[in-house]
Parts: C-alpha cells; structure tokens; sequence
C-alpha cells in the first residue's frame, strides 16, 4: 500500500520510484478492457493469457495490462504488443498460445489478425499505421491504451496529477482562471461555452458554498466518449475536477454518472478512494491546505438530465426538470448556491492544459475553436469507435480516411452531427471544417460528439421522425411549446411516411419548428427541430416524393413500398416462397414465375433480400 502524499516532493518521488518500476526489458501485451471489447470477449482472451504465461511460466518476461478504451471498438478484443507497437484485432481466446509462441517468442507476426485495409486490402502491422488511428490527435484519449484504469501508479507514472501539484503549489486560482480562458477552452457537453468565462463567473458570485459538477449524463443514441473516459481514465477527469474546484473556490463536487454506465461508476468510485488514500483527495490536498470531496451521484436515465439545471434537480431529489435561464447555475445552481458544471471531456482538457500551457493548446484547432474534440463515430461506415481529432478537420477526412468509407461500397447520404437535436449535412458538406461555428452555420451542432453516418440506404424522413420520437419520448412535459410541438411534428412526419402527407406539412414543420427554437425552455425544445430542418433544407426533395408521389426513394417506409414480381426474371426457384413469413407468395410450379399475393403482403423485404436473381422488384 502506497504512503499518503503530503506534498509535491512526495509526488515527484513516489513518480520516480514508479517509473524505476516498469521494466524496460519486459514485452507487454495490452488488453482493451473498454465496454465495447467487453462485448466482444476480451474478459475469456484476459482469462487465457493470464492463464497460459502461468502454464508457461514466463511471468517474469512478459506483462499483462487491461486497459479501457483503445477507441477501435469495431474491431474488438483489441491486442497491442510493446515494444512494437503491434496491434491484433477480433482476438479470441483460441489466439493466445500462437501470439504467445509467435510474437512474444519468436517476434514474428501473426498476419491473419492484423487490421486490414478494407479499400486497399493492405493489412497494418503497427497501430500508428492503422487508418482508424493515423490522422487522430488523441491528447485526451490516447492514454486510454496505456494504463490499467484501476491503477492510480499507472496513471501517477505518466505524469498523472503533476498539473494538480503544479496549480496548487506554482499557480494561483486567478492565474489558473486565466490559462483556461487563454486557451480558449470550449464546453465540450454541447452548447460550447468558453470554459475560463465560466470558472471565472462562479469563483466570482456571491456565497461561501459553491459546488463544482462533473456531467457524466451522456444519453444521446450513439454517443459514448465520456462513458470511455471515465471507464478508461477517471483520474484524468478527477484531476481536471480537482484543479477547477480549488480555481473556483469550491471544496465540495459531484460525478453525476449515468446509471446504464455500471464500468463507469465502479471504475469513478475505486479512482476516488485511491485519491484519498493518497492523499490528493480530502483534507489538506497534498499538504497544500486546500479541502475537497467528491461524491459519486447515478442518474435514472433521464435524457433531459443532461441539461444543467435539470441535473441539478436531479441531484437534489428532485424531478429531472429544467428551469428558466434568466437564473444562471453559476450564480444560483445547486440547492441555490454558485455551482459549476461541465462534461467528462472538459474537466479531462485542463490537466493537459496546465502542464503544456495554453499557448500550445493554442495551436491545436481553429480560431475560435480550439484543441481536440471526440467524436463516436458510428452507423454505416466501416470503421466505427471514438476518434480524436483536432478541430478543424473536415467531415470528409473523418469519414472516409478515418472512418475508412461506407459499408458495402455503397453511396455517402449524410451524416448527422451532435446526437438526436443534430443536424443531419449531406454530401455537398463533406468538405465542411468540424468545429462549433460551421457545423452551427450549417444547420447542426458539435453536440455531445455522436457522429452517425448514413448511406443512400436511409429515408431521411423517416430519419427526422426516428429522432424525433426519441425527443418526444424524453421531452419532461414542463413546457408546451415542447411537450405539444415535438409530438406534432412527429405526428405530422407520420403522415408523411405513412403516404397521408398534404403539401402544407413542409410549411407547418417549418412554422412548428421556428416555434420550438424561440419559445421552448431548455435546449431539449430549442435543437429538438434540427434533425426535420436541415432534412427539409438539404433533402426537400424526399420529403416532396413521399407527399406528392407517395413513393419513399429509400425503399424503407412500408406504407409506400410495394413488391412485385418480374416475371421474365423469375424461374420459380422457390427462395422466396420459403422465406417469406406470411405465406404471401405461392409456388406455381418448375420453371413458372411465383405469384405474390399483394393482401398478404407485411413488407418485410425478405423476398427481395433473398432473391440472387433480382426477380422481386421494389417501388
């Protein structure tokens, strides 16, 4: 058991002495222990390397380390040999004895299990070479793939907590304020503001309690960066928490974890007792005098919860509703009192900010939007997973040279920015820098950092609709505007994809939607529009096909599907008799088109799915 620290000498040597420790001789075999490769099996890949170097014994040449996240999640297990960089991808337990007997033993490769290029067909024996990784900036998140989450060694051996040590004992609050608003900072959580200004406004108000808060609300489908973060390096995101409450003047904060996050939570709550025992927690942090404590608070699931004020009465006991904004949580937050809140990647940028300083923090993004920004990128793209990347980077490197291009070779439709209050952007704007003010120009928004991917596959109607039902779902019914404006909208894009759509709904949506973003009482209301806007901006002509032509050029609206068979095609071979659930299609003998029986029809697809001959058509 370590001794407490109680001052920055001890944490340089405790720092020192950590680092004599991790032998330079040793190879490593690092395990991504990240919900995602979890669900592949990496827990039964852990299981029969621990339990092969044991057989072979050859503990004392090689070491094991269960790390979170690698980011790669389409991939997973994920494997990285050091040194060497070498990365193995959809590991299975049957690997082990080869990559043990091969790689660690005789330092050749094993081929079949390297990533492979899905356009070029080239396989990539490094990981700095892999596609997914090579135009990643990943200050944030790289050091995910280094340490074991549930050692607070591994992360103090990186340079962990040095930027505490350095704002407590070499900075004052007002200067460490002003490094934050010199690097310009922005809220990652969505709405992007400059975080310094926020600090500085709290450290500022009126009271003897304030509180700071750490977002860990993180609901929008498809987005999971802060639930990386917190599995895969919560000391990162605790000392940025640590840092800002000491700059603000708080001694009390909170992790307002989600509850569908149990890695998260378990992973928060073993990093806070490790930083107590050490003594960089609590009272008299690093003997510097300052006090704080932190508690661990799991949200219900509430997707309006993400919302400041929302949390915030969540926190209390309270029902999950937000407030009006003329009160500002910095002044008056929680239980009344100055409060500062940001997400999981905010707090986990001002460590890094501290000890590089601002001024190279600078030099990553853009004018006005600056550093790195992750993003889960998902949906009908090949490489799927978190990426890093600084802002600026355009739509279109992101997902063809990172995220290696559309499934299938099919066609590029959309992609859809900022969760489900997003935007979705078309093809025109692959070209488009990502940063907070052009995606917001273009229609969306950077959001929480979900990144969801279409390809020509996709209604775009029936996209608006699907998140629009989930808005509606997780809309708390506080305000009208909100509560009655979203389920219209929905009810209308009903019609719509139901083929009982009038020429008036486009302008209905359209005044709908202006109504929503002036009158509504939170940004749920606000953005909820956004997905049905920028469809009807960027896709008008979808929209105009289901209501005058009652077609669905997508072929994924039932109501406007119809199946039939092309005779001269068919040669009766019986595929789709047997496969269609309904008995809708009857076999009239060898050699004789099938017949389909249109009453009976549910419109699943499956005889068109089924037919290698591409006798069913579709309209």
């Amino acid at each position: 058991m370590l001794n407490k620290l109680n001052s920055k000498e001890d944490l340089t040597a405790l720092r020192k002495e950590l680092e004599k420790k991790n032998r330079k001789d040793k190879q490593r075999i690092t395990i991504c222990g990240g919900t995602g490769c979890h669900a592949y099996g990496c827990a039964k890949v852990t299981d029969a390397f621990k339990n092969e170097i044991a057989k072979q014994g050859i503990a004392n040449k090689v070491d094991i380390k269960i790390t979170g996240c690698h980011g790669f999640c389409e991939k997973g297990p994920l494997v990285v040999i050091q040194p060497g960089d070498i990365l193995y991808q959809r590991v299975k337990p049957e690997d082990v004895l080869e990559i043990l007997d091969k790689t660690i033993t005789q330092n050749s490769i094993i081929e079949r299990l390297l990533y492979t290029d899905p356009t070029t067909g080239k396989k990539n024996e490094h990981q700095r070479e892999v596609p997914f990784y090579k135009k990643q900036e990943r200050i944030i998140f790289g050091s995910n793939g280094d340490i074991d989450p549930t050692s607070i060694e591994d992360y103090i051996a990186i340079g962990g907590y040095s930027a505490l040590a350095k704002a407590l004992f070499a900075m004052t609050p007002e200067q460490i304020i002003e490094e934050i608003k010199h690097s310009s900072l922005r809220g990652r959580g969505g709405g992007g503001f400059p975080t310094g200004t926020k600090w500085e406004s709290c450290r500022n108000a009126q009271g003897d309690i304030k509180y700071v808060i750490v977002n860990a609300d993180e609901g929008d489908p498809g987005a999971y960066a802060d639930r990386s973060l917190l599995e895969g390096n919560p000391h990162s995101v605790l000392e940025g928490l640590i840092i800002g409450a000491y700059a603000i003047g708080c001694h009390e904060g909170y992790v307002y974890v989600r509850h569908e996050y149990p890695l998260a939570v378990e992973n928060s709550r073993l990093a806070l007792d490790q930083a107590r025992q050490l003594g960089l927690l609590g009272d008299n942090v690093l003997g510097s005098g300052f006090d704080f404590n932190v508690r661990i608070t799991r949200g219900g699931g509430a997707f309006v919860c993400g919302e400041s004020t929302a949390l915030m009465a969540s926190l209390e006991g309270k029902v999950g509703e937000p407030r009006a904004k003329y009160v500002h949580t910095v002044e008056r937050g929680l239980w009344d009192k100055p409060s500062n809140l940001n997400n999981v990647e905010t707090w986990s940028n001002v460590p890094v900010i501290i000890n590089k300083g601002a001024d190279w923090y600078r030099t990553l993004g853009t004018d006005d939007s600056k550093g790195t920004k992750i993003f889960s990128l998902v949906g009908k793209i090949n490489n799927t997973g978190l990426v890093e990347v600084p802002m600026g980077i355009t739509l279109k490197e992101i997902i063809y040279d990172i995220g290696g291009g559309i499934r299938e070779g099919k066609k590029f439709k959309a992609v859809q920015t900022g969760g489900p209050s997003g935007g979705c952007l078309p093809e025109r704007l692959l070209n488009l820098p990502v940063d907070f003010d052009e995606l917001t120009k273009a229609g969306s928004m950077m959001g929480s950092g979900g990144m969801i991917v279409m390809d020509e596959t996709t209604c775009m109607v029936d996209i608006a609709k699907y998140f629009l039902t989930f808005l509606e779902e997780e809309s708390c019914g506080k305000c009208v505007p909100c509560r009655e404006g979203i389920k219209r909208m929905r009810q209308i894009l009903d019609d719509i994809t139901d083929g009982k759509g009038s020429e008036e709904d486009i302008d209905l949506l359209e005044k709908l939607s202006a109504t929503l973003v002036d009158s509504s009482l939170c940004a749920l209301g606000n953005t909820a529009p956004n997905p049905v806007i920028t469809t009807i901006r960027y896709f008008r002509d979808e929209y105009e096909a289901h209501i005058k032509e009652k077609k669905c050029p997508a072929g994924v609206c039932k109501a406007l599907i119809h199946y039939y068979i092309i005779e001269e095609k068919c040669p009766g071979c019986g595929l789709c008799v047997k496969a269609c659930p309904q008995d809708a299609i009857t076999f009239l003998g060898k050699k004789k088109p099938v017949a389909l029986e249109e009453s009976k029809c549910i419109k699943c697809g499956v005889c068109y799915d089924v037919c290698k001959l591409v006798a069913v058509g579709r309209e």
